[in-house]
């Protein structure tokens, strides 16, 4: 409504931003854009991580983004190794990948026009030069059909790709889940990250998530979608993915990256799946 990115688009890229400023070596990820991507919202949203970085909610927030983002680039590495070209990220949001990394690949940015629109005056602000390895994929979920926007944009669905979907399918339906995963590309890989039941969340996780999800239900963002393992697994199974492989926080990156002298601490309150 605003032509603005969602709230949550503003968050991640902040808590990404916030990880190389706030914690300690060695970091987890390292996302050196976000900060010019956030342009004129970077010293607001910045400031809570500064003043209040060891609050389990603020810490929490970076562990999660920067698992899933070094897990989700990591696998997209061992893509290209074995052939992949292309790229989809869904939601994508503020995410940077494009204009930082150097990795052989087309990318395809899917969000919603207005979202888009905003992140490329950004980008243009920023100085941020955009390749010409990147499409932007104007989608609107409710009515488009992804397929059809993919191939207007020059996605060829005779080569390999590769699909994230990260901070997604937890404020989606389980019927708006199954509609976008049967639109994916025929034989895609995939990575996407999804909210555990509360039974499954451990005591720090349980705090964040209820904390987290007060707050995007107030902004009208709220939370529709929680799966155990076995339930995504049998999600990703009827849309057709098999060699489904689940990695908590703990064991998504190496295990060095968890040796540290600040607060971050893996969580169990997100999971991440790759699939084939």
């Amino acid at each position: 409504m605003n032509e603005e990115p969602s709230r949550t688009a503003f968050v991640a890229a902040a808590a990404r931003a916030a990880h190389l400023l706030v914690d300690a070596e060695p970091h987890i990820f390292a996302d050196t854009l976000a900060v010019a991507i956030l342009g004129e919202r970077a010293e607001e949203l910045l400031a809570y991580h500064r003043a209040h970085g060891a609050h389990p909610i603020l810490s929490g927030a970076r562990g999660q983004v920067a698992v899933r983002s070094r897990y989700t680039e990591d696998r997209l590495v061992e893509a290209v190794e074995r052939g992949v070209t292309q790229y989809v990220i869904l939601g994508a949001g503020l995410d940077s990948f494009a204009y930082r990394s150097r990795l052989p690949v087309r990318v395809f940015e899917v969000d919603h026009p207005a979202t888009q629109g905003w992140k490329r005056r950004r980008l243009e602000s920023a100085g941020i030069a955009i390749p010409e390895t990147v499409a932007f994929v104007g989608v609107d979920f409710e009515n488009d059909s992804l397929r059809d926007r993919l191939a207007r944009s020059g996605f060829d669905f005779a080569l390999p790709s590769f699909v994230s979907w990260l901070g997604v399918t937890m404020y989606l339906t389980r019927e708006s889940l199954i509609r976008t995963l049967a639109e994916l590309p025929p034989g895609a890989e995939l990575v996407a990250d999804y909210l555990l039941p509360a039974h499954l969340q451990d005591e720090a996780g349980k705090t964040h998530f209820e904390a987290l999800a007060r707050v995007v239900a107030e902004r009208g963002e709220p939370m529709h979608s929680l799966f155990t393992p076995e339930k995504m697994s049998a999600l990703l199974e009827e849309a057709g993915f098999r060699r489904i492989e689940h990695a908590a926080q703990r064991e998504a990156v190496d295990p060095a990256l968890w040796e540290r002298r600040d607060t971050l601490s893996p969580t169990t309150r997100f999971q991440l799946v790759h699939a084939r």
